[in-house]
């Protein structure tokens, strides 16, 4: 199968988002340029590390000099739920994050997973070989610093909006409890 690009240049607007309940949620990225909206399905994990790594981007970038605007404001951090349709496009494998010098702007790659795990592992190890993903479709995304400021900051309250951790062992708590390791197998 031929591989896909969706290319945003200017999005309107790129952000995560759930659907579901805390506990049984979906994790997307969605971006959305005039009528067209992408949207892919990853992991919380993936969320959570992408912002995470986007803050951090920034935070080297303004330490070697380069001027970047402001925080964001509230009314820069787009809290509204998911553009419908949601149609899902790929679950997303691997990440890839770019700082653009020339017009100090944000590149952003999500890659579809291999059809073979194992594939889509030895990918993620490697680190020149790009032979297998030319096949794998690819949600790009160019953010400027203060859009993708905004965007992880969103992101990190998505993923924040989970279940509580137990104070006991860390792990989520589920509505009905769970067997707590650190409370020898009792439920909490």
């Amino acid at each position: 199968m031929a591989r896909r690009v969706y290319n945003f240049e200017h999005p309107d607007r790129f952000t995560a988002g759930t659907v579901g309940e805390p506990g049984n949620r979906s994790f997307y990225l969605q971006a959305r340029e005039g009528d067209r909206i992408s949207s892919v399905l990853l992991e919380k994990i993936q969320v959570a590390l992408l912002a995470e790594r986007l803050t951090q981007l920034l935070a080297d970038v303004h330490e070697r000099g380069v001027e970047l605007p402001a925080e964001p404001s509230p009314a820069d951090v787009d809290s509204r739920p998911l553009d419908e349709p949601l149609n899902e496009l790929f679950r997303v494998g691997s990440m890839t994050i770019v700082w653009n010098g020339d017009d100090q702007s944000i590149t952003l790659e999500a890659r579809a997973l291999g059809e073979d795990e194992e594939a889509a592992e030895d990918a993620f190890e490697a680190d020149d070989d790009d032979e297998d993903d030319e096949d794998l479709d690819v949600m790009r995304v160019h953010l400027s610093p203060l859009a993708a400021s905004a965007f992880a900051r969103r992101a990190g309250e998505v993923v924040a909006a989970g279940r509580p951790p137990c104070p006991f062992c860390g792990q989520p708590l589920n509505p009905e409890g769970h067997i707590c390791t650190r409370r020898n197998g009792f439920m909490h």
